[in-house]
């Protein structure tokens, strides 16, 4: 198995769900990719955009913190949750 399908895995584990077939976990994480992940992608856009607006007006660290550093976490942390649930449903699917 790939590491990304022991994530999910574990995940399962941790909520103690004895009776959940590979079919539900891919369907799971399939809406999680394409039903709430876009929203998140959504909010956080907008949050880093209103934040460099703000950066404009600001200067020294927080110029810095909030035009590159805070979206640049914010963008990154989206990008790994997606690629881990994408490769996820396509390590598995694969298999």
């Amino acid at each position: 198995m790939s590491k990304w399908t022991d994530v999910r895995d574990n995940v399962v584990d941790a909520l103690h769900v004895d009776d959940v077939t590979e079919d539900v976990k891919q369907h799971v994480t399939a809406t999680l990719l394409s039903e709430v992940m876009p929203v998140i992608e959504n909010a956080v856009d907008n949050f880093c955009a209103a934040t460099k607006e703000q950066a404009k007006t600001e200067s020294g660290w927080c110029k810095i913190r909030d035009g590159v550093v805070l979206p640049m976490l914010l963008q990154g942390g989206v990008y790994v949750v997606k690629l881990v649930l994408s490769k996820t449903v396509s390590q598995t699917a694969a298999a």
